[in-house]
């Protein structure tokens, strides 16, 4: 039985090559006849329209792929160098402002190295404004060697104030925009002198200089060191910037003229300082604590640079 079954499949197979074989040389022959290629041409050229179409389309569609892989891949670069742009501006904004700390500190430096005093470099670590009062906090105190009525300055020499309270590592400085603080000042020009007192909004008013002195708008006005009677020195060095002249209010019937000045120093953006710790000023005591006393014979000095004088931290 199964050497018929096998026999018959033997058989099959042989039909079917021989079939196949015919039909090639079939197609062969045809293939070949003039009539049949002329048939296969007109085919040929009536669907020709109709494939550069669809090869059209293809093109298109794969065109429309590519591009959108194309604008994928340049979205994705975007974002990429969107990323490191804000990157990179953050770290140049860094840099600036590590720039610009250096350029501070080094003004600093500079200023240290010029003064004839001792000096304690301090940071800004705090800022007191109430009402009248304009006070900062340094982060240096008693153990570095500061104590109350010491100087405060800023690069360039500008004048900021004076130490009020000392801790063991801070220290209270009243700056000259201070409604306490009073300073004798000195026109560069004329060499006038005036009281330099603070006011509410950082301005300061230069007091009773002489109707007689010339006083030009942006000219400079120094600390005045005067020597008081029997050798005392006054609580500020001679030479320190206070500040400029901005305007000037005279009185042709007074003896005396008021001059409005803009503080040297940025004194609302403070953040290192120089403490002079070794100038031997007039005031000796705690700035609060100072008993008035009269001032000197013939009136020439105001009463604010008397060092045993002022209950308020001027002079």
């Amino acid at each position: 039985m199964s050497a018929l079954l096998a026999g018959g499949a033997a058989r099959r197979r042989i039909v079917a090559y021989v079939v196949l074989l015919t039909v090639s040389l079939l197609l062969v022959a045809i293939s070949s006849n003039p009539l049949v290629r002329d048939l296969q041409n007109g085919v040929a050229f009536a669907f020709r329209p109709v494939q550069a179409a669809v090869d059209g389309v293809a093109r298109d569609v794969s065109s429309i792929f590519a591009t959108i892989a194309e604008i994928d891949r340049l979205r994705l670069e975007n974002e990429a160098l969107r990323s490191e742009n804000d990157h990179l501006r953050a770290e140049n904004a860094v840099a600036r402002e590590l720039q610009r700390q250096n350029d501070e500190l080094v003004a600093l430096l500079q200023l240290r190295s010029g003064l004839e005093f001792q000096t304690e470099p301090v940071a800004v670590i705090g800022r007191e404004s109430q009402e009248a009062r304009q006070l900062v906090i340094v982060d240096h105190g008693s153990d570095d060697g500061i104590e109350a009525g010491d100087v405060v300055v800023a690069a360039g020499g500008a004048l900021v104030g004076r130490v009020a309270e000392v801790g063991p590592n801070f220290a209270r400085v009243v700056l000259i925009s201070d409604s306490t603080s009073t300073v004798v000042g000195q026109l560069l020009t004329s060499t006038a002198t005036g009281k330099v007192v603070g006011q509410l909004g950082g301005a300061l008013i230069m007091q009773d200089v002489d109707s007689l002195a010339e006083v030009v708008v942006g000219e400079e006005v120094f600390t005045a060191g005067i020597e008081l009677g029997g050798g005392i020195r006054s609580p500020y060095p001679k030479g320190l910037l206070i500040g400029r002249v901005v305007d000037v209010d005279r009185d042709p019937n007074e003896v005396v003229q008021t001059v409005f000045l803009e503080p040297a120093a940025a004194l609302d953006r403070l953040e290192y300082l120089l403490v002079i710790t070794n100038y031997e000023g007039g005031l000796t005591g705690p700035l609060e604590t100072l008993v008035p006393c009269e001032p000197t014979d013939g009136g020439t000095l105001p009463d604010s640079d008397q060092p045993c004088a002022s209950p308020e931290p001027g002079g």
